[in-house]
C-alpha cells in the first residue's frame, strides 16, 4: 500500500522537481550574497530616517547581535524588521505606499516583500503593532532605497 511505502522509504521527488532544485543550488550562494548586501545598504538607509525608530538587522553595527552575528556568520542575510516611530497607523500606511516590495508573508524568493507582522499572528499576537518586516530581494538596492523613502516620507510629512 501506499503509506507503508512512503512511511519506509519516504517521498522522492520527480526527476524534473529533482533537476530544479539542483538548479537552484548552482545559483544559491551569489543569490544569497546579493541578498545579504541588497539588505545591508537597505538597513542602512533606514536607520537614518526621522521615521524609523528602530532597525532590526544584525550587521548594524549599532545590533546589539552585531558581534555575535560577526563570529557566526559571513553575511548578514537578507531579512530585517523596523519599527516606526508612528505606531500601527504608520507601518500600515508605510506597507501600503510601497510599490516594489510585495506584501506577502514568506521569507520571499527573488523579490523583496514586506509584512506587516502583527497583523499575521492570529488571536496571541507577539510583534508590535509598529513593526514591519522585510525581506530584501534581488532588485536594484537604490531601487529599493527609493521606494522605502517615498513611503517613509508619507507618514514623517
Amino acid at each position: 500500500n501506499a503509506r507503508v511505502a512512503r512511511e519506509l522509504v519516504g517521498l522522492h521527488a520527480s526527476p524534473f522537481a529533482a533537476w530544479m532544485v539542483l538548479r537552484g543550488l548552482r545559483s544559491l550562494g551569489c543569490r544569497i550574497e546579493r541578498h545579504s548586501r541588497n539588505a545591508a545598504k537597505v538597513a542602512t538607509f533606514l536607520e537614518s530616517h526621522p521615521a524609523v525608530g528602530a532597525v532590526h538587522y544584525p550587521g548594524l553595527a549599532s545590533s546589539p547581535w552585531h558581534e555575535l552575528a560577526k563570529a557566526q556568520m559571513r553575511d548578514f542575510g537578507g531579512m530585517l524588521s523596523i519599527q516606526l516611530r508612528g505606531g500601527k497607523e504608520a507601518a500600515l500606511k508605510v506597507a501600503g505606499a510601497l510599490q516594489l516590495f510585495v506584501n506577502a508573508t514568506s521569507l520571499g524568493g527573488c523579490e523583496s516583500l514586506v509584512e506587516w507582522r502583527r497583523g499575521v499572528e492570529g488571536k496571541t499576537p507577539r510583534s508590535p503593532e509598529d513593526l514591519l518586516r522585510i525581506s530584501v530581494g534581488l532588485e536594484d538596492p537604490d531601487d529599493l532605497i527609493a521606494d522605502l523613502s517615498q513611503a517613509l516620507d508619507k507618514v514623517s510629512a
